[in-house]
């Protein structure tokens, strides 16, 4: 799980539930409305790398034409897995996945597979 630090300055949409939730953490917050400010605030803040994730993440998702919510934690450990390896499909990366989950004893969470330390 992500905590957000006091010195963390958070970039969202236009999304209003955003603005309180900076308001009450007291964190420095840049609302990005496309429509008003366009897609870039002072030069640097953006919220286009969130964008990008998302996009890729439901080109992927979309494969499978609907995942079971109670495996979605599974899913996503998955597709952050092949993000990190570059969805570079090599036997060996392959085969890591599958001796890796296999020697575990318990369920996988994203958390775990994030722990791993895989080499290519």
């Amino acid at each position: 799980m992500w905590i957000m630090k006091l010195r963390n300055i958070l970039c969202t949409d236009a999304w209003r539930a955003y603005m309180t939730y900076a308001k009450e953490k007291g964190m420095e917050h840049y609302r990005i409305n496309t429509s008003k400010t366009g897609h870039v605030i002072k030069g640097i803040y953006h919220i286009q790398n969130v964008n990008g994730y998302h996009a890729r993440l439901s080109q992927w998702m979309n494969h499978f034409k609907g995942v079971a919510t109670k495996y979605l934690d599974h899913y996503l450990a998955w597709f952050q897995f092949l993000e990190m390896k570059g969805f570079d499909a090599t036997t060996s990366n392959i085969k890591e996945v599958f001796v890796r989950t296999s020697l575990c004893e318990h369920h996988l969470k994203n958390e775990d597979i994030r722990q791993l330390n895989l080499t290519i």
